[in-house]
């Protein structure tokens, strides 16, 4: 057995025994304090691109989305600290979907095994993901953005402004706020 794949075989048993995330091989967030950025709201948003499938939608661009206030959610299905996350991302769909945000999953895989539309179809179901998800393979999208973290939120507003940046796991009520502040209702 070689040294990486040992240390790969022990980062699994210890994420799956402990739920922690071990720094420097696993590439979530494992930050105390997120990262919210003030001049996010000085970027346009970037489209998404090199996009291998979509999910639950047809091919989507922010062009697309103008008007719209829009979640989107960098995340893969083997991260715990993504799949900690997604019940509050769900709830949010679910909430304001119908008062005009839309929320983008943009699945950008880790390991070699994330890579399989059929595994990411199994992982939708499995956590009731019914918001559009793009399968990012090539990470695209991702490097578009510079994002750097599983998970990773990003808030665009209706004229395709990031007004919101922060990567990890918390904030929801943070979160919430600013998508009913720019979807003006309250929250």
């Amino acid at each position: 057995m070689t040294l990486k794949l040992l240390a790969m075989s022990a980062a699994l048993i210890g994420i799956t025994v402990t739920g922690a995330v071990i720094p420097g091989i696993c590439g979530e967030a494992a930050r105390a304090t997120p990262i919210v950025t003030a001049a996010a709201s000085q970027q346009t948003a970037p489209d998404f691109t090199g996009i291998t499938n979509w999910f639950n939608s047809k091919p989507l661009s922010l062009a697309d989305l103008r008007g719209k206030v829009v979640l989107v959610d960098f995340w893969t299905y083997g991260c715990v600290n993504c799949v900690n996350t997604l019940p509050h991302v769900t709830d949010l769909y679910a909430k304001y979907k119908d008062k005009g945000l839309v929320v983008v999953g943009v699945h950008t895989p880790e390991f070699p095994f994330e890579r399989s539309a059929s595994n990411v179809q199994a992982a939708l179901k499995r956590h009731g993901i019914t918001y559009p998800v793009a399968q990012d393979n090539d990470s695209s999208t991702w490097n578009a953005y510079s994002n750097q973290y599983w998970p990773a939120q990003y808030i665009i507003d209706q004229t395709g402004k990031i007004v919101f940046q922060h990567a990890g796991e918390g904030r929801y009520d943070e979160i919430d706020r600013t998508v009913a502040k720019l979807l003006n209702v309250s929250s």
